[in-house]
């Protein structure tokens, strides 16, 4: 049966995945770079903020909202997969207007994370009854991949990533994203939770077959293709008239 929505592909996407084959999500940073992943046959896309306030100009977080929600829509409107988008914070937005503006930007979902705009980790309880506002107002009409930050905030246990993983997920989470969780650690955070785990990809690090075999079950690449694509600009650039580029 084809899924009735968007959100509802996605979740479909996620579930029933063979160990050796996640679900590979690659990182658009604009419409251009959406149509190249889509026509090499990915099924779903997720847009990573930290890409996209590069291709803007921006800092990473220092992205104005209506500037992110509109590269979003962009990306949306360039392509006929799913799109996810990651929208840091929620950018202080109450949840049901988080939640209006992304489906005016057409995406199927988005990822939202547990780091304040200060910086540090949110309380993982007010965080969670705040995702469980954003479900409530969403529905199931768009997909939820609740971030948490403990391991890029330096704590390096996978119990408190879990005590907050199995938060969020019980407050309606679809999935849960660990971001730069120690491969070590994967076996046990995929035993130990029940929604499907997303594992960031490193350049140096194990493959998507050998990640889903640990136990993920959604690979992304946050802005790690834009960077390796503007290496190659670089590149690019050097071999006009014989330039170097500085650094």
């Amino acid at each position: 049966m084809t899924p009735a929505t968007p959100s509802d592909a996605l979740r479909a996407l996620h579930s029933g995945r063979a160990a050796d084959d996640p679900l590979v999500v690659p990182g658009p940073w604009d419409a251009a770079s959406a149509r190249v992943f889509e026509r090499a046959g990915f099924p779903t896309l997720a847009t990573p903020s930290a890409g996209i306030a590069a291709s803007l100009g921006y800092e990473d977080g220092e992205t104005p909202p209506e500037e992110m929600f509109a590269a979003v829509a962009r990306v949306v409107r360039a392509v006929s997969v799913p799109v996810t988008a990651d929208l840091e914070d929620g950018y202080g937005l109450p949840p049901k207007e988080l939640v209006a503006r992304v489906l005016e930007t057409g995406a199927a979902g988005m990822n939202l994370e547990d780091s304040g705009r200060s910086g540090g980790l949110k309380d993982p309880r007010e965080h969670a009854a705040w995702l469980a506002e954003v479900r409530a107002a969403a529905g199931p009409g768009l997909f939820l991949n609740a971030r948490v930050d403990t391991y890029v905030r330096g704590v390096d246990d996978a119990e408190a990533a879990i005590e907050r993983a199995r938060l969020y997920a019980a407050a309606g989470a679809d999935c849960v994203y660990p971001i730069k969780a120690p491969t070590a650690h994967l076996p046990l955070l995929r035993a130990e939770l029940d929604a499907p785990l997303n594992v960031l990809s490193l350049p140096d690090g194990p493959s998507p077959a050998e990640l889903g075999r640990l136990g993920a079950a959604r690979i992304t690449f946050g802005h790690g293709l834009l960077l390796r694509t503007l290496r190659g600009v670089a590149e690019l650039a050097e071999g006009l008239g014989g330039f170097r580029l500085p650094g």
